[in-house]
């Protein structure tokens, strides 16, 4: 229920994901991802998936559209990958950059 009505606010906020999330979004393979990680940045960067890499810490930060939205909303602000979508998502507000807090909240 936290959800109902939201304008989707979470969804400006950088994502980070990690190659797991990458595979199950079907934006890499385990082959690929096996590898080289900084070939599958590479690659990502190139293809305007992903607008950073950190190697020390295999975190990626999936690309943002304009506005900041991120590349998997539509235009309703629906998730278009909600089943496939990145842990991080999957357990916001539990983590994020301020536990249990939405920046959203309800939308009038």
């Amino acid at each position: 229920g936290l959800c109902e009505g939201c304008w989707s606010g979470c969804c400006t906020l950088p994502v980070e994901v990690s190659a797991n999330d990458l595979i199950r979004l079907g934006l890499a393979t385990e082959e690929e991802a096996a590898m080289s990680l900084k070939q599958l940045a590479k690659r990502l960067t190139k293809e305007k998936v992903i607008q950073a890499f950190q190697a020390a810490t295999q975190v990626f930060v999936l690309a943002q559209k304009a506005g900041r939205d991120c590349l998997f909303l539509d235009e309703n602000r629906r998730c278009t990958v909600y089943a496939k979508r990145p842990e991080v998502c999957r357990q916001f507000p539990k983590i994020g950059p301020r536990p249990g807090y939405c920046p959203g909240g309800k939308r009038a």
